[in-house]
């Protein structure tokens, strides 16, 4: 628990930031809306004749004209973005930053055991996500409370949870990728996360390329999918967990067995 804690309060800075500033965004973004709204009939149909455009960004399935709409497309933009980076930034940076900062032998000296030392580590890593996310919840809440919009709940609140997921399968991919890590790869993290989301958007413009929903997490946030169906697809975020648990496991046995220097 010395472990967890001091990560935690190592963090506090950087997690009480991205919070901020991804829950401003969203508030802001949901304020404006009853201003918007008015003009909102003719994005909408703007938006969904826009060709590749429109079909990348999953715009084509979306009403613009509605709340729920308009949240599904800015959520992707802000918590989407936003939450991956911050995810794959804390998770890349939890066992390779102990190297890198030369504290590792700090650390090792200590009666505590590798085991212990992942565990702890990776549910800093996922209370950090934990608490993100309530910020924006509450943000989230408070700001459609505000403008007195009814909104489905439900739908709502599966786009959020969708984009809680994608942050956690971001988080474990790149926390099992510092295991093999010596520098830090706070490079390596964002890239990850902007390889995932460009394939995305590749797979919705081509069938041909549609297989990389399997692989990216982008894939079971889609606004336009979640709105229709009122669901997560199940087969994308089963995958998803796959790769998740995967990337743990590697990066668990990598560690325990590795030279640290």
């Amino acid at each position: 628990m010395t472990l967890l804690l001091h990560e935690l309060k190592r963090n506090k800075l950087s997690l009480a930031i991205w919070s901020a500033i991804i829950a401003f965004m969203l508030s802001v973004t949901v304020i404006i809306y009853p201003e918007m709204s008015s003009e909102m009939e003719s994005i909408s149909d703007m938006m969904a004749n826009m060709g590749a455009f429109s079909d990348a960004f999953g715009m084509d399935k979306l009403n613009f004209g509605e709340f729920i709409g308009y949240f599904g497309v800015e959520c992707g933009n802000v918590l989407g973005l936003g939450g991956a980076f911050f995810a794959a930034i804390v998770g890349v940076s939890a066992l390779a930053k102990e190297e890198k900062e030369h504290t590792a032998e700090f650390l090792l000296t200590h009666p505590v055991t590798r085991t212990s030392i992942v565990l702890q580590k990776l549910a800093s890593v996922y209370l950090q996500i934990i608490a993100l996310n309530a910020v924006v919840v509450a943000a989230v809440s408070l700001s459609i409370i505000v403008i007195g919009e009814e909104v489905p709940v439900k739908t709502i609140s599966l786009l959020l949870l969708a984009y809680f997921l994608l942050q956690i399968e971001i988080a474990s991919i790149t926390f099992g990728i510092s295991a093999f890590l010596k520098n830090g790869g706070f490079a390596v993290g964002l890239g990850i996360s902007v390889l995932f989301y460009f394939m995305n958007i590749i797979a919705n413009l081509t069938e041909d390329a549609e297989f990389l929903k399997y692989i990216t997490p982008f894939g079971y946030t889609e606004g336009g999918d979640i709105v229709s169906n009122s669901a997560i697809n199940g087969k994308y975020l089963a995958i998803g967990m796959a790769f998740a648990a995967a990337a743990i496991i590697a990066g668990f046995a990598k560690y325990r067995k590795k030279d640290i220097s």
